[in-house]
């Protein structure tokens, strides 16, 4: 039985595992999130934003561009699940903001380390004001990897708010995590744990 992706590399490899691309079917979707793979490319390739002396240029750079493609308050929302209402609006507040974090810390260093992937976009499928957007990444050693992104329509955008790899989704893995901690223990633990986890930043899960 082949072993499903840990959270960390799903994230990772959602994010960024594409550095070169082809579309076999493409609508609104799709062209979307291809020109955000696109402008992270261009980033992470650009010798002007090379060496240690760049990073946080560059690192400013990929935040904005994925910040304009993945809805991270939603995902944080959804992760939350049904303790998100229970919260007040201050701990609505810090909750997305330790989320981000954990997120921004744990994988911008491993999305500048990927090279000479090729993800292939397979199609879409809209219903309404939700799209899911289907590829797969290849690796160089061949291996293929399903890939979904599930997006909602917001205006004109199309927001990424999931991502699904092998069937796992990144923000039911988180919610199950956040769940069992909150039940066996408290909300407050859970934030506790997020922000030692920002300590160390390791990102192996909560």
């Amino acid at each position: 039985m082949m072993k499903r992706p840990c959270l960390p590399s799903m994230i990772v490899v959602g994010l960024v595992f594409l550095l070169s691309s082809q579309v076999a079917m493409a609508g609104p979707p799709t062209e979307q999130v291809k020109g955000t793979v696109d402008q992270v490319n261009q980033i992470l390739t650009d010798p002007a934003l090379k060496g240690p002396a760049k990073i946080q240029e560059r690192r400013a750079k990929l935040r904005r561009v994925i910040r304009e493609r993945f809805d991270f308050p939603e995902m944080a929302k959804r992760s939350l699940g049904i303790h998100w209402a229970k919260r007040t609006p201050r701990e609505q507040e810090e909750f997305l903001s330790l989320f981000w974090d954990l997120l921004e810390r744990s994988y911008v260093d491993k999305i500048e380390s990927y090279s000479d992937e090729k993800i292939v976009y397979v199609g879409e499928s809209i219903d309404g004001d939700f799209a899911v957007v289907r590829s797969k990444v290849v690796t160089k050693r061949g291996l293929e990897i399903p890939l979904d992104y599930r997006l909602y329509r917001k205006g004109e955008s199309w927001q990424v708010y999931d991502i699904i790899i092998e069937d796992v989704s990144m923000v039911s893995n988180y919610r199950t995590q956040f769940n069992k901690i909150i039940r066996s223990s408290s909300y407050e633990e859970l934030v506790k744990r997020m922000r030692t986890k920002l300590e160390g930043v390791t990102a192996e899960g909560l």
